[in-house]
């Protein structure tokens, strides 16, 4: 596997795979082609659908610039490639002299057919969570979090503690933020209100929600509202990892080094399940993206809360198995509904899988390396409907006034 520096990215939202990655592609096409004069991007698949809600033409016609650049919306299926294709091609005195299929597999990655991977190298040789524990138990290694110093090196806790710090940025920014999101859907912000909302039931459980959710939603509202964000995995689900990160920190008044454990730990997670399922909705649906934050909150939570590595496993297997079947069906291809809201419901399920481990632990009959497995067979068997393609769902049903369609 990869380093985990390749599952945090920090970057503007909406998209991952239809911001980050088509830009990331439009900068090594336009590098390699600078006698072109003009350019025409194509678009397939998912990138095609939602492409505009996304905002994957303008990130285009943004990189590429000052050059005029066409950007096709094609209805053509590419058998074998990525939901998330697009083909760029360089122009001169209108004739074409150059073109590159590219596809944008997720969290920001983008993978080139016949192309090998040059920009980063294996860093762990074990490629399971199995094959990871039981190197772990041979090494007399007890917690993920020193797994991940062991393969990077001490130098990855700066990387880790920036990633914080732009986390924790983007819940602060989230929370004093007001106002409508654009699109055109009218969505109002609701993090400042969750967070500054008084009165009502004075229950600890409901005071643990209020404050997870209003961390979520200013981390999702942000990143649609196109601000900065970090991906963990994705764009789309942003605000799961950060939340209940932060509520920990609060409650248990940890320093930013100790949350780096968490987002180390969880970034195994991430890494896991990119490497053998998905973590592209596109390719597997929603359960690709929330399902995969929801894991690597768990499981962070879990190393944070101290328990060992069975348990880990434990609160991220809980965390998955029951995002399985999840959707994408983005509304109007807007990453807002019902993708800012599923931010903190996750959350609060990452909080509920950790202790399920806790209290359960030794009980369990599914490993997370068969729940990653099952994940990625129920996504590439979803129908494309609901593989961000806005084309099922609570997409189909409601238009941008909100009213419900025949």
């Amino acid at each position: 596997m990869k380093s985990i520096r390749e599952i945090y990215k920090i970057g503007k939202g909406p998209s991952s795979s239809h911001t980050m990655g088509p830009e990331r592609a439009a900068r090594l096409f336009r590098s390699e082609n600078p006698q072109a004069d003009s350019f025409q991007v194509i678009l397939y698949g998912s990138l095609s659908k939602t492409g505009v809600g996304h905002g994957t033409d303008r990130v285009l016609r943004e990189t590429l610039s000052p050059l005029p650049t066409e950007i096709v919306f094609s209805e053509e299926i590419l058998p074998g490639s990525h939901p998330n294709t697009l083909d760029f091609i360089a122009l001169k005195d209108g004739r074409e002299i150059s073109r590159l299929r590219v596809e944008s597999i997720g969290g920001g990655d983008i993978r080139i057919p016949g192309r090998e991977d040059s920009e980063s190298e294996e860093i762990y040789v074990e490629h399971s969570f199995a094959e990871i524990a039981d190197f772990c138990k041979w090494r007399y290694i007890h917690t993920l979090s020193d797994y991940v110093e062991l393969n990077e090196g001490s130098e990855i806790w700066d990387f880790l503690l920036t990633v914080w710090q732009a986390m924790k940025q983007s819940i602060e920014d989230g929370l004093n933020a007001t106002g409508v999101l654009p699109g055109g859907l009218g969505v109002q912000r609701k993090a400042n209100y969750l967070y500054n909302k008084v009165g009502g039931c004075d229950a600890p459980a409901l005071k643990e929600f209020q404050k997870i959710a209003a961390y979520a939603y200013a981390v999702a509202e942000q990143n649609a509202d196109n601000g900065t964000i970090v991906t963990a995995p994705t764009c789309g689900a942003c605000g799961v990892l950060p939340a209940v990160l932060k509520y920990v920190q609060d409650t248990k008044n940890l320093t930013d080094e100790q949350i780096c454990r968490g987002l180390a730990t969880a970034g195994i997670i991430g890494n896991l399940t990119k490497s053998n399922a998905s973590i592209s909705g596109a390719e597997c649906g929603c359960q690709a993206e929330i399902g995969t934050a929801c894991s690597m909150a768990a499981a962070a939570l879990a190393e944070l809360y101290g328990q060992d590595l069975d348990q880990v496993e434990y609160a991220a297997e809980v965390a998955m198995e029951h995002h399985l079947g999840l959707t994408c069906d983005p509304i109007c291809g807007l990453v807002q509904i019902p993708c800012i809201e599923r931010n903190a419901v996750a959350a609060m399920r990452a909080m509920n899988a950790c202790n399920l481990s806790y209290f359960l632990t030794g009980s369990r009959n599914i490993s997370y390396d068969m729940v990653c497995r099952a994940m990625h067979e129920t996504g590439v068997n979803l129908n494309q409907r609901f593989r961000e393609t806005s084309e099922g769902g609570l997409a189909k049903l409601y238009d941008r006034k909100g009213r419900k369609l025949n």
